[in-house]
């Protein structure tokens, strides 16, 4: 689609808040100008991001930052070439840092145990700048209801003794492991 026909689809909808999400958004031919049109038509907007790409000014009330932890790496004999590619360019630390000093934020982890908890602190500790607990969302892993109610529970212990917030996958519970959901 053509950032006029999204616009016109957008407004159609006389929703007020609009999420650019989807793989990773900033990478969309027309991403910035999609945003400024967005931006002009009084919208809320949240981006929700990988965090690997600097956001350059974009228009955005909302950061939803995702930074991909190591459990997101792809199978060695699956992937090939692209869990290279990923290992390489999963966590950028300045990004984070741009889009935390310069936008409004929450860091959003997708969390498959609790041993995930180690790198997320770690990964916070780098970043040197101070993150109020609230900020921070965690989200169970799994890709079917089941996997997630078991990942759920001792996820939002987790959230309650470090003040963390919890995120379902409430999109997979209402409509399954489906495309465009």
């Amino acid at each position: 689609m053509t950032v006029d026909q999204i616009v016109t689809e957008v407004d159609r909808f006389g929703s007020r808040h609009v999420v650019l999400t989807g793989g990773e958004p900033m990478v969309a031919k027309g991403i910035y100008q999609l945003a400024a049109r967005l931006n002009k038509m009084g919208k809320h907007i949240t981006i929700e991001t990988a965090a690997t790409i600097l956001p350059e000014g974009i228009p955005c009330d909302l950061a939803s930052l995702s930074p991909k932890l190591s459990n997101s790496t792809p199978d060695a004999a699956i992937a090939g070439a692209w869990r290279d590619r990923h290992e390489k360019r999963r966590l950028e630390s300045e990004v984070i840092r741009d889009w935390i000093q310069n936008y409004n934020y929450q860091l959003k982890f997708v969390v498959a145990s609790e041993n995930d908890l180690q790198e997320i602190h770690d990964l916070l500790a780098a970043l040197g700048v101070a993150i109020v607990p609230a900020k921070i969302l965690l989200m169970p892993e799994g890709t079917d209801p089941a996997t997630i109610h078991e990942r759920s529970l001792p996820l939002i212990d987790i959230c309650k003794r470090h003040g963390y917030r919890y995120c379902n996958r409430l999109h997979i519970e209402l409509f399954g492991n489906t495309r465009g959901t």
